[in-house]
């Protein structure tokens, strides 16, 4: 019976490779927690988690004094019950984006071992359901950008292969989003989708506004238009809307989706393998938006979000935008606007140990 011997800790800061601003914050650095078990077998597998800048030594502390401990001895093939044993024993500080976050590093180092020390690639692992998927860009359309800025970026990526673009929303006045998204749609032509991300930044008179000026743009969904929470706010949004509402990145267990979905308040689901807990609930998440006959289309980390969308048959699109480059050796393949899982053993992730040491910030052992 395999056992996790020891776990290593570690934090790494990445800037944005862009300036990144939308309707309510701007991502300042991307904290990067790495979590590496060694294991009986001698396998070692690496987790990891993601903030936009805030909360990483929270997640750290986290880790070491309460959730670590917990895994040293345990069978690391007991995936599930260690998933739910955690989760219960911080369920004081749940569901939330810190206790959520810490519990993803966790489930992605432990499901990193199981496909590793099988010899799988994860997608094919979990269900090896679709072997390529369409890709969209996030590298551009951020918010403080001028229509010309936004027509020249989105032709760019529509000439570098990619199907689709996203576009923030959110500016001070509605004319403003709508001379944004026309002159890109006008450039762009019919065949390109545009993605359009409000960030949570509309309260429900206004984003009704607002989507009643975006009839005609062929949008291909309205990302966040209200706070998460607003469950009744989005369902009723979609009554007076033709435009899919797109939401998930803001949410943090599986409870929330099947709110959405039982209440019909959306038409995409977005989870985000970090912010949810980690692959396990990632899977439960996208099989139950199946049961609805809903997409998946998950936010950011598409260097992981690349295998758990082949692993399943109701993923759409695959969001590129590269954050790990300066810490991996690997990268994602992408051909003629396609996205390809990897075939290598386990996430797919080659991490850059050097690299990793040189720029971390702290690092933290327990055995």
């Amino acid at each position: 019976m395999p056992t996790i011997q020891s776990v290593k800790l570690r934090q790494v800061n990445l800037p944005p490779k862009v300036v990144r601003t939308d309707a309510i914050q701007s991502f300042v650095t991307q904290e990067t927690i790495l979590l590496t078990v060694r294991c009986s077998d001698g396998v070692e597998a690496t987790g990891y988690a993601y903030t936009i800048g805030t909360g990483g030594s929270s997640i750290m502390a986290l880790l070491y004094d309460h959730l670590v401990p917990r895994l040293i001895g345990r069978n690391p093939l007991h995936i599930e019950a260690i998933w739910k044993d955690l989760f219960y024993a911080t369920h004081a500080t749940a569901v939330g984006a810190i206790t959520s976050l810490a519990l993803a590093c966790i489930d992605t180092a432990l499901w990193d071992w199981r496909a590793r020390s099988q010899g799988l690639p994860l997608w094919q692992l979990l269900g090896g359901a679709q072997s390529r998927l369409p890709v969209y860009t996030t590298e551009g359309g951020w918010l403080h950008l001028s229509p010309q800025e936004l027509v020249d970026q989105t032709l760019a990526a529509k000439a570098q292969g990619f199907k689709g673009a996203k576009i923030k929303i959110g500016r001070p006045h509605v004319s403003e989003d709508v001379a944004r998204l026309s002159a890109v749609r006008d450039a762009v032509g019919a065949g390109f989708d545009i993605m359009t991300d409000a960030n949570q930044g509309f309260n429900r008179p206004e984003v009704v506004r607002r989507a009643h000026a975006f009839d005609g743009l062929d949008l291909a969904w309205l990302e966040e238009p209200l706070p998460a929470e607003d469950v009744s706010g989005h369902r009723q949004l979609r009554e007076h809307t033709t435009i899919p509402l797109a939401v998930g990145e803001s949410m943090y267990h599986l409870s929330q989706f099947r709110e959405y979905l039982e209440t019909g308040a959306c038409s995409i689901v977005q989870p985000d393998v970090a912010r949810i807990g980690g692959i396990t609930p990632w899977i439960k998440t996208a099989h139950l938006a199946e049961g609805f006959d809903v997409p998946v289309c998950p936010h950011f980390l598409m260097e992981l979000h690349v295998s758990l969308c082949a692993a399943v048959p109701n993923a759409a699109w695959v969001e590129y935008i590269p954050q790990l480059d300066d810490i991996t050796t690997s990268r994602i393949r992408v051909e003629d606007g396609y996205a390809y899982p990897p075939d290598t053993p386990g996430l797919g992730i080659e991490w850059d140990w050097s690299r990793i040491k040189q720029r971390q910030i702290a690092e933290l052992h327990s055995a």
